[in-house]
């Protein structure tokens, strides 16, 4: 249930914040995948370890790349941008307690990361702690 409140309030600030490219391989579509990860880590960490959060957060984002299957080069990207979200709230973690976290904290950050996206040309890419997208 703490996924699916995830998945729609990303969904719906997603849509506020990139109308046009959250449904797109563009800006939009990175910070959403980012976003996504984040508050479904926010969620479950509110009742559960963040290490079990982290494990769950990694399988369901993963299962929905398996059963929504992309092209080769929109799931290298989609599950880039997912890690990125996962890395960005461990790493909050330490300096917050877990059950303090909101929203607000993520987007700022992930805003930044959106307007720095690097393009993913080829499945050979490799990349760090930023957001990706395709041309």
């Amino acid at each position: 249930m703490l996924t699916f409140w995830a998945s729609i309030k990303t969904y719906a600030l997603a849509e506020r914040l990139f109308p046009i490219t959250h449904s797109t391989n563009g800006e939009g579509n990175a910070f959403r995948h980012a976003l996504w990860n984040c508050l479904i880590l926010m969620y479950c960490c509110k009742i559960s370890s963040p290490e079990k959060s982290l494990k769950w957060t990694k399988e369901i984002t993963d299962i929905h790349e398996n059963i929504f299957p992309n092209a080769p080069l929109q799931r290298k990207m989609d599950l880039h941008n997912n890690k990125v979200g996962r890395e960005y709230f461990m790493s909050l973690l330490p300096g917050i307690h877990r059950q303090f976290f909101e929203t607000t904290f993520f987007v700022d950050k992930l805003l930044e990361l959106a307007k720095e996206i690097k393009n993913l040309e080829n499945l050979s890419q490799e990349f760090g702690f930023e957001l990706i997208k395709i041309e």
